[in-house]
């Protein structure tokens, strides 16, 4: 039987004393670390790895995959985590590196790359800086998407209140158009389509807004292994200063910031690719550089 199959016994409640109401006393565990917190009574993987990274994030190489693992009184020993676990009882639980690296960081190729396109809607327009900029250059991913071949995935946040995808944007041949509520774009039917898709290893992102949708998804998609690359011309908030501490934020936990014609370009690797020509032609003119270089 697979480990994510295994039947976890209840775990003795203790009652949760120090923490606060509605939440679950959890003990994290990490390498010769154990430190008590606590996280909501129905709180699954993301939200342990999130508090994961609280606890531990200048400890976490995250270059590297993890498993998380839950103790199992009745086998006296840790067992990974079961599928659709959701926390109701006092539990502990430990974050484990496979002893595999990823050798690959870094490097993009279209048959394990999948772009996410991240709420560029209407009712941003005047709110988000430089979202001229931001759409123009959203807009030239998506073209070297469908040049080569690339599944995208796209969602509009709340789409009743904030609009559709601007019309700028052109979506046709995505895979996926999604309305959520959810500020991360990792909801179900994201994952379901992913996992349509044979080996995704790498996500560029790329969108609105830096410090929230796109950091949820990043962290989220980063606690499921795959690598993101974030298009840092092609994403911005309402504010620079949300925006540029994000970026920030993201690179140093592991997360590649990069620009996309860096992109486009790694993608293609050789003057001789079939699609060379066509993303040339498409990155001849220089991507606008929506106040990026004003604060390097």
């Amino acid at each position: 039987m697979a480990a994510a199959e295994l039947a976890v016994p209840a775990l003795p409640n203790s009652g949760g004393a120090g923490a606060p109401s509605g939440t679950v006393p959890v003990l994290f565990c990490f390498s010769v670390f154990a430190r008590p917190s606590s996280v909501p009574h129905g709180a699954g993987y993301e939200l342990l790895i999130q508090k994961f990274l609280s606890l531990y994030g200048d400890q976490i190489d995250m270059h590297r995959k993890f498993v998380v693992q839950l103790f199992a009184e009745e086998w006296g020993q840790y067992v990974d985590l079961p599928k659709g676990f959701a926390v109701s009882e006092r539990c502990k639980v430990r974050l484990v590196p496979l002893q595999i690296q990823l050798t690959t960081l870094g490097n993009l190729t279209p048959s394990s790359t999948v772009f996410f396109c991240c709420d560029m809607q209407e009712r941003f327009r005047p709110a988000i800086k430089y979202f001229g900029d931001i759409i123009s250059v959203g807009q030239r991913l998506l073209q070297g998407a469908r040049m080569l071949g690339i599944p995208v995935i796209v969602t509009e946040q709340y789409p009743k209140g904030l609009g559709s995808t601007v019309q700028e944007i052109d979506l046709t041949g995505v895979k996926l158009v999604l309305p959520k509520t959810k500020f991360s774009m990792v909801v179900p039917e994201v994952e379901a389509a992913l996992a349509e898709i044979p080996g995704v290893r790498s996500v560029v992102l790329f969108g609105v807004e830096t410090h929230v949708c796109i950091q949820q998804t990043a962290l989220e998609l980063v606690g499921r292994g795959i690598e993101v690359h974030i298009v840092a011309d092609a994403t911005s908030s309402r504010s620079m200063m949300d925006r540029m501490f994000a970026l920030e934020r993201l690179a140093r936990t592991g997360i590649i910031v990069t620009t996309s014609e860096a992109v486009l370009l790694q993608l293609v690797a050789d003057k001789d690719h079939p699609k060379f020509k066509e993303i040339q032609n498409l990155i001849k003119a220089c991507a606008p550089e929506s106040g990026l270089l004003s604060k390097v």
